[in-house]
């Protein structure tokens, strides 16, 4: 109850210094919009000229395009989690073969900030998690309504059918896809909040595109007939130069739609691209409902994905490893109140998704609390060198042992280390010169002439373990990390905190499956 007491009494500090500063209403609107799967190379304003975000691409043109963002937890449920707390995973807690996110955690998360601070504020779509210790808390679906002003969200994965989101139901007429019904959503959200005289601050998280691949009927025509060419890194004969680690996982092994034929491929690229073309229409509609309520000029939106999506670059599908495709997604940030001269830019510096929870509360003038990992990037919205990062920790804690994997990326480089040991494999580094190499075809480990940069690497991940370490929770099966990510562990030590090969991974889903269907029937 004391811990409860302090954060409550920093919210009011918080909020009496946000309202002397900027004063109630000089306050801006914050619109925090989140896609599912979306690779940054699905955008065209990232220099895709086979994909059609019109929406996307003018934000860009209209803000600050981010080339180098990552996801520090490339799956739904950490990330998400991530964005929230603006924490690294091994402190939130919160992944799939983990555990939920504390409550405590949730209260100091952005929206909760935000609305102790007087902001009006909403969420629809995909939560992605549910709370922990929820006996006392109100909630709908996972989350605790009563840090909401309206609610849109709904349980699991959401469904792509309108009619089928209970809190989304009453636009499936119009709009039966459910990333056109959250456009909808929005527009009268923006009405309430402008009634409520506050300023406010929406969440709006898209199924799409996330697996199933159901696009809305809406857009048939915006690809039809069109043929996409296959990345450069496509197939498995550029995935020989991977790590056996990376191939031992679903990504490399399941996902078989991106490879089975090049039927199979164009129908599966095409999808996936128009269910991000619903999302940018869906941006459209939410831009107009600000022009038409007249609060576009002082309203900021941020735009961005959970994590990137492979599209059989390296013969992978899905995401979770630290590839760029699967790592990095787009994020734009647009400022009304930026000077024109000083729109459309863009900045190299590496990004997060931690970065997004510390970026929101200084646009709204409220402090960052210290726990948060990420950084306020509203300097690097202003200028150039506005922040000084030299690199980000990737992480994967989830799935088979063989890919559970400690990296650090710098805007030229990355690391990762796969510390994975059987008869098969040894643990292996890889370096990629990314900034020139964004394929990641070169692993430069081996390479006498990059030892410079692979000891300077060596060295930033040494940090970032030892950062693991020192803050990393020892409950929710985390402690292990402080063994099995240390370079220098024996695999003797290794051994004994792993727990599931592929093998036996997919017997334990196979099992997870059939007490669901006993438990349906």
């Amino acid at each position: 109850m004391k811990k409860r007491n302090t954060v409550f009494i920093m919210f009011l500090i918080s909020f009496m210094v946000g309202k002397h500063v900027f004063g109630q209403n000089d306050r801006p609107n914050i619109i925090f919009l989140l896609s599912d799967d979306q690779t940054s190379v699905a955008t065209g304003c990232y220099g895709n000229d086979q994909v059609k975000t019109p929406n996307m691409d003018k934000l860009a043109k209209d803000g600050v395009l981010f080339l180098n963002h990552y996801n520090t937890t490339s799956i739904c449920m950490a990330s998400r989690a991530n964005i929230l707390t603006g924490m690294y995973e091994y402190k939130t807690g919160c992944n799939f073969m983990h555990g939920d996110l504390a409550v405590d955690k949730f209260e100091n998360t952005y929206p909760v900030l935000l609305q102790k601070a007087g902001y009006f504020t909403g969420f629809a779509g995909k939560v992605g998690f549910v709370l922990d210790e929820t006996k006392t808390e109100k909630i709908e679906d996972g989350l605790p309504v009563g840090y909401f002003d309206e609610w849109g969200g709904g349980p699991g994965q959401t469904l792509y059918e309108t009619a089928n989101n209970l809190t989304i139901a009453q636009y499936a007429k119009k709009y039966p896809h459910s990333t056109r019904a959250y456009g909808a959503w929005a527009g009268d959200f923006i009405k309430e909040a402008k009634a409520s005289g506050k300023p406010f601050c929406m969440s709006i998280s898209f199924k799409a595109p996330h697996l199933p691949f159901t696009p809305d009927p809406f857009f048939d025509d915006v690809y039809a007939g069109q043929t996409y060419k296959k990345p450069e890194n496509y197939g498995d004969e550029n995935a020989k130069h991977l790590a056996p680690q990376a191939k031992s996982g679903r990504q490399y092994n399941s996902y078989n739609f991106w490879r089975e034929s090049e039927d199979s491929y164009q129908e599966a690229i095409r999808k996936y691209n128009q269910l991000i073309h619903g999302v940018d229409y869906a941006i459209g509609m939410i831009r107009k409902s600000l022009e038409e309520q007249g609060v576009d000029k002082n309203t900021i939106i941020i735009f961005t994905s959970d994590n990137g999506y492979s599209c059989g670059a390296h013969n992978l599908g899905g995401k979770v490893l630290p590839y760029e495709e699967a790592s990095r997604s787009p994020l734009i940030i647009y400022d009304p109140r930026v000077p024109k001269n000083k729109q459309g830019v863009k900045r190299k510096t590496v990004t997060a998704n931690i970065d997004m929870a510390p970026t929101i509360l200084a646009y709204a003038g409220v402090q960052v609390p210290d726990n948060m990992d990420g950084e306020n990037l509203v300097p690097l919205v202003q200028k150039e060198a506005g922040i000084q990062r030299e690199h980000i920790a990737l992480t994967n804690m989830w799935g088979n042992d063989e890919i559970q994997a400690l990296s650090v990326v710098t805007k030229d480089f990355k690391y990762i280390y796969w510390q994975y040991t059987d008869e098969r494999m040894q643990p292996t580094e890889e370096l990629f010169h990314i900034s020139k190499d964004k394929l990641e075809m070169h692993n430069l480990a081996q390479d006498k002439t990059y030892k410079t940069e692979l000891d300077k690497m060596r060295k930033l991940y040494d940090e970032r373990y030892m950062s693991l370490v020192k803050d990393g929770m020892q409950t929710n099966d985390y402690a292990k990390y402080a063994v099995l990510f240390d370079r220098k562990a024996p695999e003797s030590l290794k051994k004994k905190y792993r727990k599931l090969n592929y093998g036996q991974l997919l017997e334990q889903e196979a099992k997870n499956r059939k007490n669901k269907n006993i438990h349906k029937n």
